[in-house]
This record gives C-alpha cells, structure tokens and sequence, in this order.
C-alpha cells in the first residue's frame, strides 16, 4: 500500500510540477525556468543528503554502469518536454499521454531485460491493460 501511495502521489506532484513549469517558462523561456528547475531540485536535494543521508559522492565512481548516471540529465530533458507538452495540449492532455508513453516504454524495458531489469514474459493481460488506456486516451477526447 505504501507503494501505491507514494506512486500516486508522485503523479500528482509531477502534474502540479508540469503546470507550475509551464506558468514560469511563459514569463521566461524554456532553458531558464528548466534550469531553475534543477538548480532548485539540487538544492532540495542537498538540504536533504545534509539532514538524512551523507553517503560520500565519491560512491559515484564506484558505479558499475555509468550510463545509468544520465538519470540527471534525461532529468533535465523531461522538464523541457514535460513544459512544451503542457503548453501545447494541456495539462490533462499531456499528462495522459505522459502516463501512456510511460507505461509504454516500462513495459517494453520489462520484455526486453533491459537497463539491469529482470526479463519478464509477454503478457496479454497487460497488453490489453496499454490498449484500455490508450482507448481511455481517445475517449477523454471526444
């Protein structure tokens, strides 16, 4: 339960996070309010690292795969186009196609094993579960 909670909450901060971007890069560009967004994001980040954690950065280079490191900068990327989406569809819209694209590419990382992830067999059941929320998709639409 506390999995789903935590999930759910993510969406709807990620949704507030998308409007609230959306409001700044209008009254400034797209590059300054995704900066903004990180350097504050950072600074949440060592405010916390400061109080809960203190694990050595250091531990970085210990890292076995370093693509994995790029965590940050597709960070960065999806601020952009998390901004673009909203503006140019709307929150619900954007943030429907978000979660389906999401889904989408989870699912495709789970059958194919890739990125450190335990292969998992093709299902129907959750192929139906994609094509009932695209259809839910383009029924919001009509």
């Amino acid at each position: 339960m506390y999995g789903v909670m935590i999930a759910l909450a993510s969406g709807a901060l990620m949704s507030i996070q998308g409007v609230f971007n959306t409001d700044v890069t209008k009254q400034t560009s797209l590059w300054v309010s995704a900066a903004f967004v990180q350097f504050t994001a950072l600074l949440v980040c060592l405010a916390a690292w400061l109080l809960y954690d203190r694990t050595s950065f250091g531990s970085l280079w210990e890292i076995q795969d370093k693509y994995v490191l790029l965590g940050g900068a597709i960070g960065a990327l999806i601020t952009a186009t998390v901004i673009r989406s909203m503006n140019a569809l709307g929150p619900a819209k954007a943030a429907m196609l978000i979660v389906i694209a999401q889904l989408a590419v989870a699912w495709m990382i789970e059958l194919l094993g890739v990125f450190g992830v335990e292969k998992q067999e093709f299902s129907m059941r959750k192929l139906l579960g994609l094509l009932i929320a695209v259809a839910g998709v383009i029924t919001f639409e009509l």
